[in-house]
């Protein structure tokens, strides 16, 4: 499969993702980042960044608390036409759960790390009419194997694995 083409936003989204994921890993926890962007032509480089997160399961305990569930938390409640006009960028393929909440708040588009360590809800979410681009960035894909080998248990916690 030829590589996709990503935009100057694409490229900014994804380090933004990514840097939550090494923050996520420096605190022990699971290294899966993200952020929800929109196009703003007042805003530098013409582009807003309404939330951003990390995983947060293992420092807070918390059930939920997944890289964009997380990043949309942080981005607080917003009008509808505000999530229909973003991006999501995760360094990982999102989770049921995660897809679940895409789908919820209508984002139309994801874009994603990589797929190699875990494949989620890509397949849903292009039946449900979201754009869905894979970069396949090695980063990424290094660093979530290094945690899955390091704590595999955390890991199948993580996605409801044994």
């Amino acid at each position: 499969m030829p590589a996709q083409r990503i935009s100057s936003m694409d490229e900014e989204g994804l380090r933004l993702a990514f840097e939550e994921a090494k923050k996520s890993y420096s605190e022990g926890g699971i290294p899966i980042g993200s952020v929800l962007l929109r196009p703003n032509a007042s805003k530098p480089n013409g582009i807003e960044v309404l939330g951003s997160g990390h995983n947060e399961r293992i420092q807070k305990s918390s059930a939920t608390l997944h890289g964009e569930i997380s990043a949309l938390e942080d981005a607080g409640r917003l009008k509808p036409e505000v999530y229909r006009n973003s991006t999501i960028y995760t360094t990982l393929s999102p989770c049921s759960m995660c897809t679940g909440a895409i789908l919820l708040y209508k984002i139309p588009r994801v874009v994603i790390g990589e797929n190699k360590n875990f494949l989620g809800g890509e397949d849903l979410l292009r039946d449900r009419g979201v754009e869905v681009i894979v970069i396949g960035d090695k980063d990424c894909q290094e660093l979530m194997a290094r945690f899955i080998e390091e704590k595999p248990e955390e890991w199948n916690e993580d996605i409801g694995g044994e």
